[in-house]
């Protein structure tokens, strides 16, 4: 009773709020601590004895801890634009790695209302958010940016991420390690090679001191004597971080760690109380208007998230949606629906592996153990999946299954609940009109002359169609052949790649007299899903020409496409070689991680043709 008059009186506090300017005095200071990479399995007050998080699992004892956290793509770049928006990435053709699409003009990076209504707004000090920068979101950004260089009294909103934790911090392998690597928890879809258990423990190391480092930006906030008055967020920027973890679709890429901090005078705010752990669910989507709602700003009607604490709260949504797309060099195509209990993931483009070649994933000494593994025959079926084509449909059971490494679309007891997230799947890619289905080299060339968000709702993206085609050429049904060659013509080239690209699914032989004429179609991205489709029938000589002239095109996104193309073909892609190592330059970026996505591919192409 208590608690709902509580909530009652935060209602009235939002009509106050919006009704008559709230002095910048009574507002919360908000600080954010992000770490990079991890997600809930690694933390201790998460159900890790294994874990060193002491400062972390204190906190949470102290707030409300929210099991059912999720970021909405599990990579930073694109989840982060969702955090800084409260918008979802497919909807503004920001769901690509490394995105420069703009967003449409009145899409504000949220600090800017904090600004207008007189918070002093801070980043220490990524930003990576996969769009055009709104530098004007902060009174700083950079190395040294911190909240105590505000003037007196005023609120703030400071973000500090900890980069320990970071994929990168894999890279070279520790000398010492604190964890030990044999009593490390390794996933079941792990083998347990020696590169695998130091791995393991080293990040466990990281994520130690990724603790330390939010204790101490803790015990600085309550040496400031600010702690009564800071609302506090600990998260993490997506799952992660070994392989199948980030940058999937699994709940190791996508489940974070969320804890959040009311002091007492701003509990009301929360419909929880401090100590307890909640089951809600929430994303990333919904970060942003929950902070307007807590500091007493009217959250914009564009905004695609909801509150999940304020005055301006919401009840409780009953899915949490996912994307995956184009991760560095490697192109793909994902969608999840979570709720809670169960995890569908919708899978575009099934012909690709997972496991295909990423240079930054290689550079941590598991992954090419893993691969070594697999090609010496020695993983066993769940373990050997990573390097095999996918379903189109997943569905795990995250309660039983965390791990989820038991697939129950085929399952008949689970045919209601397949069809259920299906259909939601279904629905929000309407709803939150997904330009995600458009091509990169297309996709890019609108972004350049309208924001893909404006571009989908001025009737010239027919998405119904499109979807529709998508769905048909990844859903491995023969029954949908005849359909997918007389799309083969369709007068949308969007269209008219998904359908050559479902003539590859399925290695449609039927569909070869259909797929020819596109090798000299108006757009280059057709061109290319044709050659694919093409070679894989036979067809080798004619595919490999157009794919060699891709390589040449002016347009990055077509040259990336045909490289992934090339390196699905073996050693018959050895035609190609040459130009392929024409993309390599010759006095290469001495920073690798620099280095333009088709020009990693090419180096991977080269290498593996000439070995």
């Amino acid at each position: 009773m208590i608690r709902l008059k509580n909530y009652f009186l935060s209602l009235l506090l939002l009509v106050f709020w919006q009704g008559k300017a709230q002095p910048t005095a009574d507002r919360p200071n908000i600080l954010w601590i992000v770490s990079e990479d991890n997600n809930t399995s690694l933390i201790g007050c998460y159900g890790n004895a294994y874990a060193t998080t002491p400062n972390i699992d204190r906190l949470a004892k102290e707030s409300i801890l929210y099991k059912n956290a999720f970021s909405t793509a599990p990579v930073c770049a694109p989840s982060r634009n969702t955090l800084i928006t409260g918008m979802y990435p497919p909807s503004l053709g920001t769901e690509h790695m490394r995105s420069t699409n703009p967003v449409p003009s009145f899409v504000k990076f949220f600090p800017k209302y904090l600004r207008e209504v007189g918070y002093y707004t801070t980043n220490n000090a990524k930003k990576d958010y996969n769009t055009v920068d709104q530098p004007d979101a902060w009174d700083e950004s950079s190395d040294s940016a911190t909240y105590k260089k505000r003037k007196p009294g005023q609120p703030f909103f400071a973000v500090f991420n900890l980069f320990v934790s970071h994929e990168s911090s894999l890279h070279q392998p520790a000398t010492r390690l604190h964890h030990d690597p044999e009593k490390a928890p390794i996933p079941t879809y792990h083998p347990r090679t020696p590169e695998f258990k130091h791995d393991w423990a080293q990040y466990y190391d990281k994520v130690e001191t990724m603790d330390q480092q939010v204790g101490k930006l803790l015990d600085e906030l309550k040496a400031s004597g600010l702690a009564d008055n800071t609302i506090v967020f600990y998260y993490a920027d997506n799952g992660g971080v070994l392989g199948r973890s980030k940058r999937f679709m699994y709940e190791s890429g996508l489940h974070v760690p969320l804890v959040v901090h009311l002091p007492k005078k701003y509990a009301h705010l929360a419909k929880n109380q401090a100590g307890s752990q909640t089951d809600q669910l929430v994303t990333f989507l919904d970060f942003a208007p929950t902070i307007l709602s807590l500091v007493g700003i009217k959250i914009p009607d564009y905004m695609q998230g909801q509150a999940f604490l304020g005055a301006q709260q919401k009840p409780e949504r009953p899915y949490a949606y996912g994307f995956r797309g184009r991760m560095d060099e490697a192109i793909d195509l994902s969608r999840s629906v979570r709720d809670k209990q169960f995890r569908y993931i919708r899978n575009y483009l099934p012909h690709r592996i997972y496991g295909q070649h990423l240079d930054y994933l290689w550079r941590a000494p598991s992954i090419p153990s893993w691969e070594a593994e697999f090609k010496a025959g020695r993983l066993n079926e769940v373990q050997a999946r990573f390097w095999q084509p996918k379903p189109a449909e997943e569905l795990y059971d995250v309660i039983t299954d965390p791990d989820n490494i038991h697939n129950l679309a085929t399952d008949p007891k689970y045919a209601n609940e397949l069809t259920r997230l299906r259909k939601a799947n279904e629905q929000w890619l309407r709803q939150s009109q997904d330009v995600g289905f458009i091509p990169e080299t297309l996709l890019t060339r609108i972004a350049e002359k309208t924001p893909l968000y404006d571009y989908a709702r001025q009737g010239k993206y027919n998405l119904n169609r499109v979807i529709e085609t998508a769905t048909l050429a990844s859903s491995r049904k023969p029954t949908d052949g005849g359909e997918l060659i007389r799309r083969l013509t369709d007068p949308d080239p969007i269209v008219r790649y998904w359908a050559a690209t479902g003539s590859t699914v399925l290695k449609l032989a039927s569909a070869k007299t259909a797929l020819k004429p596109l090798l000299q179609d108006d757009e280059e991205t057709v061109q290319v899903a044709a050659a694919e489709a093409l070679f894989q029938l036979g067809e080798t000589d004619e595919a490999l020409a157009t794919l060699q002239k891709a390589l040449a095109s002016p347009s990055r996104p077509v040259r990336l496409q045909a490289l992934n193309a090339l390196q699905t073909f073996g050693p018959a892609a050895a035609p190609a070689l040459e130009a392929a190592r024409a993309l390599i330059p010759k006095n290469p970026s001495p920073n690798a991680v620099n280095e333009a996505y088709d020009v990693r591919a090419a180096k991977n192409l080269v290498e593996s043709l000439e070995k």
